[in-house]
């Protein structure tokens, strides 16, 4: 026998075959992958220091460079973008436009084979080891401390003491488990340097300039028309303003039993808006609380996207959320949508930069998010899920070999900082078990209704109507969506199938864990839509799946900056390539700015009731008489939410109603008096003739008038009461 490994032309005679290659592919990092020898091409330059080098689309000649030879790209782009729009209303041609994307799909993975369009590389991972040391005396001080103010969080309150107990406990955590860099200054040191410096010198360049217009942009979408769009609050609203109040009176609780029991986050912000901004108990201050939660978001989508592919891919991510209708509606309504999605994008930053770096301080701030998020909104209860499946699947694949039993440890970590903050939460959740799962059990199991059918075919139905909420239908609930139109704009919705796609041909490829976690995070990110088992009408829902937002805007991101390197050449700018991107975003844009503040804007003045308008006549009878005591609602079935008359009046914890079997009641007021009843002229159901009759027969000498509403169908009538007619 012969020694092949000292013969040159032994390589050739046992070259590995497809199923050789095919075992390689297919397992988790047990043997080492197969690698099909590329044709010699220029040395590359990497993107960065630390990333990987990135990927060049093969050119032929010179000539064979921009769009001429990116035709394949360039055609599944536009393939993919008609056949989105046959899936918006009032199309909705389900074959014709998943003919359109199968075509796409066809000439993309052309493309891809062909090296024009692939996405921005990974970075690279370093090959730090985690000392696996901590100071124990702080440890140990930490977790008595944390039990005391476990206890003290008794009564559902928080109070000065507990709360001081609270963040000692996690501050000592923290500290015990912070590895600290000799060679790297303290925090402490960098700002006394800061400030210790004679001048400071602001760099301005053409990428600095880039992400200021991006910003301003985007300040723009979300703050844009903030007392019109969306015009008027709803029962939910009333019933928030309610627990602003309690808080301003000293009621300071963890969780609030009101209304099926809300996180408290939203309350103490909405409060601190009210006092900075002047704007009061309103629906104004939990708009503006809501959006600025939205933009907080933001830049950890913008940090998201850099850590993980490149400044680029996260300016896109940036530009692409901030103008989009999903996040921009949600974040306008008022409620605690937002919350969702502002705690998912710093968690999937720090988790995925932690596993990437194989530094422990980034666990101990993932684990910080985790925990907050919980105080936020109930949905976010689903992304301990998302944290575990994180850890998982890093732990099956190569990328971890050489850790794999230190990422437990980190997990370890993430998980006790995310609990410490919780701490709070879980005392009332012991408490009160009913009332902290009460929301979401009833969406789950047959407490408030049966479910409509086999738990598993409801679910398995569920799961697909979530899955193509952003290319199909985003669901009917008209207070956060447009009801029946996808989730995202033409040009979003078609980079995202095509970012899908790019992203599942590169796993299969490369196998790196985090393409696959990127795509299993939106599932399971949906999941709080999905479990609406008893309520499948209620999925999808736009504030239920937010959390979802912040991977799919990114994958999108991928594919738009996977584009850009198709279509600008190596050797010189492409004009025409980057005026075709310029008018992919501008696209976006106007059809996004379309979708907020016309259809959206005008479908919910349709929907909801005009409560501001009723608040602005009781508000002028009070100044034109000095009181606003003797000024009621009469309430009628499914029509406007007394309570929020009240809020526009400049009385929020009044609830303005009088029933129509206690008008008689009303005999005993001196003065003037005012009524509102339904009207609807239109529909004689609709008008309520019982209540006016009684009103006319208790106060013959009344006058009564119909207000005209702005919004059409929604007037009501004002009975007037003069002083003099009093009995």
């Amino acid at each position: 026998m012969t020694d092949d490994s000292r013969d040159p032309q032994a390589g050739q005679r046992h070259e590995p075959s497809v199923l050789d290659y095919l075992k390689s592919r297919l397992s988790f990092g047990a043997r080492p992958a197969i690698e099909i020898p590329a044709p010699e091409a220029p040395a590359l330059e990497p993107l960065a220091a630390r990333e990987l080098p990135s990927p060049r689309p093969q050119t032929t000649s010179v000539q064979d460079q921009g769009l001429t030879v990116r035709w394949r790209s360039v055609l599944a782009l536009g393939l993919s973008i008609l056949g989105q729009s046959f899936f918006e209303p009032p199309r909705h041609s389900a074959a014709v436009g998943s003919v359109l994307y199968a075509a796409a799909l066809g000439f993309l993975v052309w493309a891809t084979v062909r090296g024009e369009w692939s996405l921005a590389p990974l970075l690279e991972a370093t090959t730090a080891t985690d000392p696996l040391t901590y100071r124990r005396r702080a440890f140990i001080f930490a977790l008595p401390m944390a039990a005391l103010a476990f206890l003290l969080f008794g009564g559902n309150l928080f109070t000065g003491f507990n709360v001081s107990l609270w963040f000692a406990a996690l501050a000592l955590l923290a500290g015990s488990l912070w590895l600290r860099d000799p060679r790297t200054p303290s925090a402490w040191q960098r700002l006394r340097t800061f400030a210790g410096r004679g001048s400071w010198h602001i760099r301005v360049d053409r990428w600095m300039l880039l992400l200021v217009a991006a910003a301003l942009v985007v300040g723009f979408f979300r703050l844009y028309h903030i007392q019109q769009t969306p015009a008027e609050p709803f029962s939910d609203h009333a019933e928030k303003l309610l627990d602003i109040y309690d808080v301003s009176q000293g009621q300071t609780h963890i969780f609030f039993p009101r209304n099926t029991g809300r996180e408290a986050i939203q309350m103490y912000v909405t409060l601190a808006i009210s006092w900075v901004f002047g704007t009061g108990l309103s629906f104004l201050s939990l708009k503006l609380g809501t959006v600025l939660i939205g933009l907080l978001a933001l830049p950890f989508v913008y940090l998201l996207g850099r850590e993980i592919a490149s400044p680029r891919v996260g300016l896109l991510a940036f530009l692409l959320a901030g103008i989009g209708y999903w996040p921009n509606v949600i974040s306008r309504v008022g409620l605690r949508f937002p919350l969702y999605p502002l705690f998912v994008a710093p968690l999937l930053l720090f988790l995925i930069r932690g596993l990437r770096t194989r530094n422990r301080n980034d666990f101990i701030w993932a684990g910080l998010f985790l925990g907050l998020g919980l105080h936020g909104y109930s949905p976010f209860r689903i992304v301990p899920l998302l944290v575990v499946t994180a850890f998982v699947l890093y732990v099956l694949h190569a990328q971890s070999r050489g850790v794999r039993k230190v990422a437990w440890v980190w997990l370890v970590i993430t998980g006790l900082m995310a609990l410490i903050i919780f701490l709070p939460l879980l005392r009332y959740a012991i408490e009160n078990p009913d009332s902290f799962s009460y929301r979401a059990l009833t969406r789950l199991g047959s407490i408030e209704q049966p479910l409509p059918g086999p738990w598993y075919q409801v679910f398995l139905s569920n799961t697909w109507n979530a899955l193509r909420m952003f290319n199909w239908d985003n669901g009917t609930i008209w207070v956060h969506s447009l009801p029946d139109r996808p989730a995202l704009d033409m040009v979003t919705g078609a980079l995202f199938l095509i970012g899908i796609t790019l992203l599942l041909l590169r796993y299969i490829r490369a196998r790196h864990w985090l393409d696959l976690f990127l795509l299993l995070s939106i599932p399971i990110l949906l999941l709080p839509s999905i479990l609406s088992l008893a309520f499948p009408d209620e999925n999808p829902s736009l504030n239920r799946t937010a959390g979802a937002l912040v991977p799919v805007f990114l994958i999108a991101a991928l594919a738009l900056d996977g584009l850009i390197t198709a279509l600008v050449s190596a050797g010189r700018r492409n004009v025409t390539a980057y005026a075709l991107i310029g008018l992919l975003v501008w696209g976006s844009a106007v059809q996004n700015f379309d979708l907020v503040f016309r259809q959206f804007d005008d479908n919910f003045r349709k929907s909801a009731w005009n409560s501001s308008e009723m608040g602005a006549v009781i508000k002028e009878f009070g100044l034109a008489f000095g009181e606003t005591d003797t000024a009621w609602v009469i309430p009628f079935p499914y029509w406007v939410d007394t309570r929020l008359v009240g809020v526009w009046a400049g009385i929020p914890n009044r609830d303005f109603a009088m029933w129509p079997d206690r008008l008689a009641e009303t005999q005993q007021f001196s003065g003037p008096r005012l009524f509102i009843a339904k009207a609807d002229l239109e529909n004689a159901s609709g008008n309520d003739k019982a209540s006016l009759d009684l009103l006319k027969g208790l106060y013959p000498q009344g006058s009564l008038a119909l207000h005209r509403s702005a919004s059409s169908g929604h007037d009501f009538w004002v009975y007037f009461v003069p002083a003099a007619s009093s009995p």
